[in-house]
């Protein structure tokens, strides 16, 4: 990460940190277009995501070339906000992968640099603007900045309130990060209200026995958890359970299918075979393992929810192609099922997605050399 001190400033330009908007005194040494308050700040970006989209910047921080005809002006124009919409999904999956592995402050930079494109792409009131201000929203709440949380919600709201086109999924986001401020200020109640309105949202954009649904569920099981209610909490951690397990048991099924012929469901072989991005897979982990945690507190009362969520995790590794992490936890559930005298038809389910992980293993796939998941040019 080299570092150059800009030489000189433009006359009425004023360069700003990339991270809080302050004075610029450092500029990135590989891009050139990217400035900095100080070292802090800088190392702090480049470790989020500017490492990962250094060079991406360059021509959309640059003078743009003359263009000889309106034809060659509107194509380049096209190609100009392509890449940024690229990136707005990009830094925003990012963010949200950061979030679900409780990196907070790592999140921050890049819901920052999604934000900034979304406002260059689609204007500082557009609707589009609300999933990056809840994305900052939330780190700001792990990071316990409650008030700044607020304060992006509120952006949040007032772009709803103003857009007469927001998506039932913008509004089911919306609804589950108010609820989440509302625990953190312990108000229980409003929070609720706020998550039985995320599951609606999230109902109508995507179904009730959706993945995309389940994370509202996850939340109000919480809360009902943290009250004590113990009963209505088991009832939604099992449909959460559920839920992932019917998901990622079709997902398991169509690659055994697929792996008979020699194809995925494309014709081609997938890096991972989930049906998820990064992102998603991160919030599969973290709902899941904090289930799993629950589960086994009252492993005495209820052992076959505690293997029924130890067979799922093993799924989901399994089809993240971490076979070490898939064989851990399938042995974990078959040793327990063992142990707990289950039918042998429930045995034989754990035992068919150990004879899956032993097979992957055979016959692991392997990615092209210098291939990356993140299919993008990194910054020196």
């Amino acid at each position: 990460m080299d570092v150059i001190y800009p030489l000189a400033v433009p006359k009425g330009r004023r360069l700003c940190c990339e991270v809080c908007e302050a004075p610029a005194e450092r500029v990135c040494g590989a891009c050139t277009v990217t400035y900095y308050c100080g070292v802090v700040h800088q190392r702090a970006d480049w470790r989020s995501i500017h490492e990962k989209i250094c060079q991406l910047l360059i021509p959309l921080r640059t003078s743009r070339p003359f263009y000889n005809s309106e034809e060659e002006r509107q194509h380049g124009l096209q190609q100009l906000q392509r890449r940024q919409k690229h990136l707005i999904e990009f830094c925003y999956t990012v963010a949200q992968k950061y979030l679900f592995e409780g990196k907070y402050e790592a999140a921050v930079p890049a819901a920052l640099h999604s934000l900034r494109f979304r406002m260059n792409v689609h204007g500082l009131s557009s609707v589009e603007l609300v999933p990056a201000y809840l994305l900052l929203a939330e780190a700001s709440l792990g990071l316990g900045r409650v008030v700044q949380a607020e304060e992006y919600l509120s952006q949040a709201q007032w772009t709803v309130l103003k857009s007469t086109e927001c998506s039932y999924a913008t509004q089911s986001l919306l609804h589950r990060n108010l609820g989440l401020v509302c625990m953190a200020k312990g108000n229980c109640e409003e929070a609720r209200d706020h998550l039985a309105n995320d599951i609606y949202f999230a109902s109508c954009a995507f179904g009730t026995e959706h993945i995309r649904t389940s994370g509202g569920y996850f939340h109000l099981a919480n809360i009902f958890h943290g009250l004590q209610k113990l009963d209505l909490a088991d009832t939604l951690y099992t449909k959460v359970s559920e839920i992932w397990s019917k998901y990622l048991n079709d997902r398991c099924e169509a690659l055994s299918q697929a792996r008979i012929q020699q194809l995925d469901l494309l014709g081609k072989r997938f890096e991972t075979d989930t049906g998820l991005d990064e992102a998603q897979e991160a919030e599969a982990i973290q709902i899941l393992t904090s289930i799993l945690t629950i589960r086994e507190a009252t492993s005495d009362r209820a052992p076959q929810k505690t293997i029924f969520v130890l067979k799922i995790l093993a799924m989901l590794y399994y089809l993240m192609m971490d076979s070490s992490k898939a064989q851990e936890y399938a042995l974990r559930a078959f040793d327990l099922a063992k142990e707990q005298k289950l039918s042998v038809r429930e045995q034989n389910s754990i035992q068919d997605v150990l004879n899956l992980i032993s097979a992957e293993e055979a016959h692991p796939i392997t990615q092209p050399p210098g291939s990356s998941r993140w299919g993008l040019v990194k910054g020196s």
